[in-house]
């Protein structure tokens, strides 16, 4: 049963309804939608886009999203909570490619083939937005700033995976480690959270899965950058006490003895 509750109009002295539960499924209404939708949208635009707008999913942590191989549909918004995406090798274990969270688009690997290439599971009990995707593209004809937004997004993920073939091939195992928790730190800004105190959505295993590293080194990198005043660490909270040397690590300027 949705819930309601009374607004005063100062000119009829009448009480009218508000559906939260329609209020809530609007875009305009996410704290997340200037990071997934352009900015300047008109307010018919948004009554379009709201239009196309799937369901809400709630997907529980280890839940999966969808799989390598799956019909490609929907692209995903992350609406609540951290992705994590991976592939399985030719030796059957499992590679990450890449961490997502809130205000990111999940789905875009399979735009190409129509077919999902890697799996997406959920890191903790999150809730994304399905956006139907031949209705997105009908839209895009019409609205050229929601185009330039898609591939403004599409961009922003190649180049994310070219710095990862670059943090893996070329980075030392501190730069790397560095590298990874500046990344982060960026993109918890961008979404109005704090730069220096978060806490670690995945696992010391999945960390190292990700950057190549073993579980013993990510837990000695952790160590060393405690001890040197890098950081403080309480489990998976993370605080950076001193960002501009951990940016320094990161570039390859200086080194983590």
């Amino acid at each position: 049963m949705s819930q309601s509750i009374g607004i005063s109009n100062p000119e009829t002295k009448a009480d009218t309804p508000l559906d939260l539960s329609a209020l809530r499924t609007r875009c305009s209404s996410c704290s997340m939608h200037e990071l997934c939708l352009p900015m300047g949208l008109g307010e018919e635009d948004m009554n379009r886009l709201d239009q196309i707008i799937g369901r809400r999913r709630k997907v529980p942590r280890d839940a999966v999203l969808y799989r390598m191989g799956d019909p490609f549909t929907n692209l995903y918004a992350i609406r609540l909570g951290h992705f994590k995406t991976y592939q399985i090798n030719r030796e059957g274990d499992q590679q990450i490619t890449g961490f997502h969270m809130a205000g990111e688009l999940l789905g875009m690997d399979a735009i190409s083939t129509d077919r999902h290439h890697c799996d997406a599971v959920a890191l903790e009990d999150s809730e994304v937005c399905e956006i139907p995707f031949s209705r997105l593209e009908h839209l895009f004809s019409d609205m050229p700033t929601l185009l330039r937004h898609f591939h403004r997004m599409m961009s922003q993920e190649i180049t994310r995976e070219q710095n990862v073939m670059l943090l893996l091939g070329n980075m030392r195992a501190d730069q790397r480690f560095a590298a990874f928790l500046m990344n982060l730190s960026s993109r918890y800004a961008t979404r109005g959270y704090s730069s220096t105190s978060f806490q670690l959505r995945m696992g010391r295993e999945e960390i190292g899965n990700y950057l190549s590293l073993t579980i013993e080194s990510v837990s000695r990198l952790l160590n060393k950058f405690k001890k040197q005043g890098l950081l403080k660490v309480n489990n998976r909270e993370i605080e950076i006490i001193d960002l501009p040397r951990l940016k320094a690590i990161a570039a390859g300027t200086e080194v983590c003895a």
